[in-house]
């Protein structure tokens, strides 16, 4: 690339995040929890309208991506680049920028289903572990997931059998957006054998009234020992 295009680019990436409606919305995007329009455009203090065209810049840029969900669009920064350019800006400005609050029901928020695979902090905190360990990787642009052989052979030792699952008529493994929590939990084939295992072996127990699940003594245990991941 020449010096020319550089300057260039570099110009238009810092003009899009320049604009104060889209510097807010960024900024709120930029706690790694994605949002859908209409909640960026109460952040950025524009109209639904106004703020489409906001993200449809920003989407060119690069600077944030977005995930088709149901009914819904969630969006999120487009890399973690952004993440530290962002951050380097509120070095430059003297202003921290002030913390997610999640506004759901603790015990909702702890852990429960979502359709029929793990959701909540329980569910992100597994997402991450995967990924963290090589289990999941990226298998095409649509946000789903392939399962590792060294992932297929954990799952396996657990009673989770992937052949069944990629054969079934639904989707085999994708990330799914936590609507508490704004980050990804597994969904798909995957996600619901895995939700199978932990009531089969007691690690969470389903509330009756509700969708929320408890995490129980063995499974706190069993899945710090085999995930890493302290509920």
């Amino acid at each position: 690339m020449n010096v020319d295009a550089l300057d260039r680019d570099v110009s238009s990436i810092a003009a899009a995040i320049g604009e104060p409606a889209r510097a807010r919305m960024l900024y709120c995007l930029s706690d790694g929890r994605a949002r859908t329009s209409t909640e960026l455009a109460v952040v950025a203090g524009v109209t639904p309208s106004t703020a489409s065209a906001h993200l449809q810049r920003l989407l060119t840029e690069r600077l944030v991506k977005v995930i088709a969900q149901g009914k819904h669009r969630y969006y999120s920064l487009g890399q973690e680049d952004v993440a530290d350019a962002l951050e380097a800006l509120s070095v430059l400005a003297g202003r921290p920028r002030a913390p997610f609050v999640p506004r759901t029901p603790d015990g909702l928020r702890a852990a429960r289903r979502c359709y029929d695979h793990i959701a909540g902090a329980l569910g992100v905190s597994l997402h991450d572990r995967f990924r963290v360990m090589g289990w999941l990787s990226d298998a095409s642009r649509d946000n789903s997931y392939e399962i590792a052989p060294k992932g297929a052979k954990a799952l396996a030792s657990l009673g989770v059998d992937i052949d069944a699952a990629r054969k079934l008529r639904r989707r085999f493994a994708f990330a799914c957006v936590d609507w508490s929590e704004r980050r990804p939990h597994i969904g798909g084939a995957v996600g619901a054998a895995l939700l199978g295992v932990a009531l089969a072996r007691k690690w969470v127990i389903q509330d009756l009234d509700s969708r929320a699940l408890t995490v129980t003594k063995s499974g706190r245990r069993e899945m710090l020992a085999r995930f890493g991941v302290q509920s």
